[in-house]
C-alpha cells in the first residue's frame, strides 16, 4: 500500500478524424491510421511519465543501464531501430512487461526473478518491441476510433487476471494487484500477441541469440500458472479458471506452441553459433533487487503486515489473506466471502472522523461511537444509505486517527449480510489490531532481496530450511526454473530469497 491514493494512470486518448495511409515497417503494406509516427511518440512520451509516477522505477542504476543497453542492442536491428527507444525497470513485484507505442518499453522487477539469464529478458523484450515494431498500439487506436471509443496506448504481456471472491467487491479482492496495468489489458489481440511472439524470435535471432529462448518466456507464465493452481489446492480453494480472462487472447499453451514451431525453422546448434545466453551477466545484475513487496509499499509476513514509512502494522486472524494494493489494503477471509478493506483519507475528506464520515461514506442514517483501538483515536460508524436504485444498504466503517497525522478509513464489506455477519468477530479481531509499530514490528519489517550461492549438496530442500517464502521449496523451484522438476548441477549458481 503506497502512501497516497492513486487515481486511474491513464485517461482514455480520443482520437478523431480518418486517418490516413500507413506503411507498416513490418509487413511494408499500407494500413489506415489515425496516428502518424510523430502522434505514437507524442503519446508513448505523456504516457511514459504517468507510468513512472505510477509505479516508479528501480533506484539501482546498474541494472537499469544493464536493460537499457540489451533493448538498445535487440532494437536497433528491429524493423524500427531509428526510434528513440527507452527501457525501464519498474519497481513492481508484478510479473509483467509492456509496451508504449513510440519505443517505450518496461519490465518489472518481479519478473526479473524468475528469468534465467540474459537471453530470457532478451526473449521479454524481443516480444515488447515486436509490438511497436507492428505499430500494435496504432491499430487499436484505429479500431476503436472507428467504433467511437477512447483507447489506452498500452498493453501487458500475457497477464493472467484471475479475480475471486465477493460480489460486489470483486475489485477490492482481486488476486492479483493490478494497479496502473489493470488500464492495458486487453489491448492486444490474439494475432497481435502472436505476431509479436513471432517478431521476438526473429530479433533474438538476429542478436545472436537462441531463438529457443522464446520458449523459456511463455514456460514462466506457463509454470507461474501452474503454481497459482496448485498454491489453491493446497489451500483448499478452486484453482484459477485458465485462459478464461479473454476470449480473444491467445493461451500459454497456444503461444508456447506457436513459439516452439517458430524456432524450429531457425537453425540449430552446429549449425549457427548463437552467442552466450549470458547467465553470469544476468544473475550479477539482477543480485540484491528487492523480492516481493518493497518497504515503502509496505510487506506481508505471514499473518502481519507492516508499512514503515506510514509508521503502522497490522495481524490478519488465522488462515486469513493479505492483498496489498496501490490504493488499499484488503484483509480477507478464508471463506474468500467477507473483507476488511483500509484506504488512506485524503485531506480533502475532512478534519474530524465526523466529516470524514459524512463526506466518503455518505450514509442517510447510522449511528457514530467513540472508541480507542491500541491507543489511537477511532470512530465507529454503522448506518445505512440509499444506492443508485433507492435501496437500503448497510455501511459499516470506522475511522481511525493513525501515527504522522495520517487518517485511515476500516470498511467491512461481504458478499452478503449473513457473510458479513458470520466473519464480524474475526473483522473487529484484525481492525482492533492496527497499531504504531514496535520495536518488534520494526525489526521484523526487512524486506527480502535475490542473491546467487552455488547449489548445495542437499539440493532445494536444504535451500528451504532457511528460506523466509511461505512455500519455499516450490517457490525457490519456480524462480529457478526447475518447478516441473529436475534439478541444476552441483555448484551451479542459484537464486535465492534473503534479507539485505
Amino acid at each position: 500500500m503506497r502512501h497516497i491514493l492513486f487515481s486511474l494512470l491513464l485517461a482514455p486518448v480520443l482520437l478523431t478524424g480518418c486517418g490516413s495511409a500507413v506503411v507498416n515497417p513490418v509487413t511494408g503494406e499500407s494500413e489506415r491510421s489515425v496516428m502518424s509516427e510523430a502522434s505514437e511518440l507524442a503519446e508513448g512520451q505523456k504516457a511514459h511519465s504517468q507510468v513512472l509516477q505510477e509505479y516508479g522505477v528501480v533506484k539501482n542504476a546498474r541494472l537499469q543501464a544493464y536493460v537499457n543497453d540489451l533493448g538498445q542492442r535487440l532494437a536497433k536491428l528491429s524493423h524500427r531501430g531509428n526510434l528513440p527507444w527507452r527501457f525501464t525497470v519498474l519497481d513492481s513485484p508484478e510479473i509483467n512487461a509492456f509496451a508504449l507505442p513510440g519505443g517505450y518499453v518496461y519490465v518489472t522487477r518481479g519478473i526479473l526473478a524468475y528469468m534465467q539469464n540474459e537471453a530470457d529478458l532478451a526473449a521479454v523484450l524481443g516480444h515488447e518491441i515486436g509490438h511497436v515494431t507492428a505499430r500494435h498500439g496504432a491499430q487499436r487506436a484505429t479500431r476503436e476510433t472507428d467504433a467511437g471509443l477512447g483507447v489506452l496506448a498500452a498493453t501487458v504481456l500475457g497477464a493472467v487476471l484471475e479475480s475471486q471472491g465477493m460480489s460486489g467487491a470483486g475489485q477490492m479482492a482481486s488476486q492479483v494487484s493490478q494497479t496502473a496495468a489493470a488500464g492495458y489489458i486487453a489491448s492486444y489481440g490474439r494475432e497481435q500477441e502472436l505476431q509479436a511472439d513471432r517478431l521476438g524470435t526473429e530479433y533474438l535471432a538476429r542478436s545472436s541469440y537462441d531463438p529457443r529462448n522464446m520458449i523459456n518466456m511463455i514456460n514462466v507464465l506457463k509454470n507461474q500458472e501452474r503454481f497459482e493452481a496448485d498454491q489453491a489446492r493446497a489451500e483448499g480453494r478452486a484453482a484459477p479458471a485458465q485462459n478464461s480472462w479473454l476470449a480473444s487472447h491467445p493461451s500459454n499453451d497456444q503461444r508456447l506452441q506457436v513459439i516452439t514451431q517458430l524456432a524450429a525453422q531457425y537453425p540449430g546448434q552446429g549449425k549457427v553459433t548463437y552467442g552466450d545466453e549470458g547467465r553470469t551477466r544476468y544473475l550479477q545484475a539482477i543480485n540484491g533487487v528487492v523480492f516481493g513487496e518493497a518497504a515503502d509499499q509496505g510487506l506481508t509476513r505471514g499473518r502481519n503486515f507492516y508499512h514503515e514509512a506510514l509508521g503502522i502494522a497490522l495481524t490478519t486472524p488465522p488462515g486469513w489473506k493479505i492483498q496489498n494494493d496501490a490504493d488499499r489494503l484488503v484483509l480477507m477471509n478464508a471463506g474468500r466471502d467477507a473483507a476488511l478493506v483500509m484506504r488512506t483519507v485524503p485531506p480533502q475528506a475532512g478534519k474530524t472522523h465526523d466529516e470524514v464520515i459524512r463526506n466518503l461514506l455518505k450514509p442517510d442514517q447510522g449511528r457514530s461511537d467513540r472508541l480507542v483501538i491500541n491507543g489511537l483515536q477511532a470512530t465507529r460508524f454503522v448506518g445505512a444509505r440509499n444506492n443508485a436504485q433507492g435501496q437500503a444498504q448497510g455501511v459499516e466503517a470506522t475511522v481511525v486517527s493513525g501515527p504522522a497525522n495520517t487518517t485511515y478509513l476500516f470498511s467491512y464489506v461481504g458478499k452478503d449480510a449473513a457473510a458479513l455477519q458470520r466473519a464480524r468477530r474475526q473483522l473487529q479481531e484484525a481492525e482492533g489490531s492496527f497499531r504504531a509499530m514496535t520495536a518488534g514490528d520494526h525489526a521484523a519489517a526487512r524486506p527480502w532481496v535475490i542473491k546467487t550461492i552455488p547449489y548445495p549438496r542437499g539440493g532445494f530442500a536444504e535451500m528451504a530450511r532457511t528460506s523466509p517464502l511461505t512455500s519455499p521449496e516450490q517457490q525457490l523451484r519456480l524462480i529457478n526454473g526447475f518447478y516441473g522438476g529436475g534439478e541444476p548441477n552441483p555448484g551451479q549458481l542459484v537464486k535465492i530469497i534473503a534479507t539485505p
